[in-house]
C-alpha cells in the first residue's frame, strides 16, 4: 500500500483552485506520503513551506498545456520554480516544433530549461498519443540528449489515457538511466500497478487519493471532483 503512494505524485491542476482547495490537497498529500504534489507554478511558494520536513515532494510544470511559450520564457520560469523551492519541474516542449522537422529548436527549447533548472529533475511531457512511431522515437532521443531525467508517455487524460505499451516503448528505448512517469487518465489502483509493472516509476494522476481510499475502504478520501489529470 504504501509503496504504491510512494509512486504516486498526486496532481491538482486547475484555473479554480482556492485555498481551501490547495489545504485539502497538501492534507491529503502527507496523509498518504504520496511521492510528490503536483501543483501550479502560482502554488509552489506555500506548498514547499507546507511540506517542508516532511518526505512529499513539490512538484510543477511549466507551459502546460501548449508548450508554446519562448524558450527564454521557460528557462526564466524554470528558475523561478527552483527559486521558489520546487523539487521537480514537468515541462511541455513545443511539440509543433518537432512536427516541423525543426530539432534543434525543439531540442533547445528543452536543453534551456534543463540548464535553468540546475540539479532539479526535469521530466519531458513527449505527448506520444500525437506523434508516429519514428517521431516518438526521435522525441526520445531528443530530450535525452537534452538532459531530461523522465520521460512523460503524455501530459494528461486530454491527450490520451497512459497505456502500459507506451511505457514498455518509454523503457525499451531509453537508456537505464532515464526514469518514465506515467500519465493521463490513471483512475485506478489497478491502472497504476499496471503501469508501474510496465516499468514506470512514478504515475501523476489527479485521482490519487481515490486510488489510496480504493485501497484502504475510506471512503473519506475520495476524491470529490473529476479531472483528466
Amino acid at each position: 500500500m504504501s509503496q504504491m503512494a510512494r509512486s504516486i505524485q498526486s496532481t491538482l491542476i486547475s484555473n479554480t483552485i482556492t485555498k481551501k482547495k490547495w489545504e485539502e490537497h497538501i492534507a491529503q498529500c502527507l496523509k498518504y506520503r504520496f511521492h510528490a504534489a503536483m501543483i501550479p507554478p502560482c502554488w509552489v511558494k506555500q506548498t514547499a513551506d507546507a511540506l517542508r520536513g516532511s518526505e512529499v515532494r513539490v512538484a510543477s510544470f511549466i507551459d502546460f498545456p501548449l508548450g508554446t511559450m519562448t524558450s527564454a520564457g521557460k528557462a526564466y520560469e524554470a528558475g523561478q520554480l527552483v527559486q521558489n523551492g520546487v523539487d521537480e519541474i514537468d515541462l511541455m516542449p513545443n511539440v509543433g516544433f518537432l512536427l516541423s522537422g525543426m530539432e534543434r529548436e525543439y531540442a533547445d527549447d528543452i536543453s534551456g530549461v534543463v540548464k535553468a533548472a540546475g540539479q532539479i529533475p526535469v521530466k519531458i511531457m513527449l505527448e506520444l498519443p500525437l506523434l508516429t512511431s519514428e517521431q516518438a522515437s526521435r522525441a526520445v532521443a531528443l530530450s535525452v540528449d537534452a538532459g531530461v531525467a523522465y520521460l512523460k508517455n503524455a501530459s494528461s487524460g486530454a491527450v490520451g489515457v497512459a497505456t502500459p505499451e507506451q511505457i514498455r516503448f518509454l523503457r525499451r528505448v531509453a537508456p537505464a538511466s532515464i526514469r518514465i512517469k506515467a500519465s493521463g487518465g490513471i483512475k485506478s489502483a489497478e491502472q497504476v500497478q499496471e503501469l508501474l509493472a510496465a516499468g514506470a516509476d512514478l504515475a501523476g494522476t489527479s485521482a490519487g487519493a481515490r486510488i489510496m481510499a480504493e485501497i484502504q475502504g475510506d471512503v473519506r478520501g475520495q476524491e470529490r471532483e473529476p479531472s483528466s489529470y
